[in-house]
């Protein structure tokens, strides 16, 4: 938990080529896909676009922006997921969570436990 009281874990994205890079990405339970990585983010790793997606933002406005597919190291594995490229910052959405409990203290420097579900 960081001082602006936002859920951020730490992530290992990884783009075609193999190249990696270390994250810290924000929990937005608002947003209901994968990830969302800034555009520059998308552009360093490489990501090849897998599609595109249409979103309302949190302002009522509509967007139409590309998809990229990516690999996140979850759970102690690989796990290929799709990224939008906005924003300017890291957002790890709800359907990363999926089958999973969160477990927040809500405080500065608070855990942020992520647990598979058996």
């Amino acid at each position: 938990m960081n001082a602006n009281l936002e859920a951020v874990l730490t992530l290992s994205v990884q783009g075609p080529s193999g190249q990696t890079q270390q994250v810290d990405a924000v929990i937005d339970t608002g947003f209901n896909g994968y990830l969302a990585l800034p555009p520059t983010m998308v552009t360093g790793l490489k990501l090849p676009v897998v599609g595109q997606a249409e979103a309302v933002l949190a302002d009522g406005s509509e967007a139409v922006f590309n998809v990229y597919g990516v690999t996140v190291v979850w759970d102690g594995q690989p796990r290929s997921v799709e990224s939008g490229a906005v924003g300017i910052e890291p957002l790890v959405g709800t359907a990363m969570l999926d089958r999973h409990d969160l477990n927040i203290e809500f405080e500065n420097g608070g855990r942020v436990v992520i647990q598979a579900r058996a």
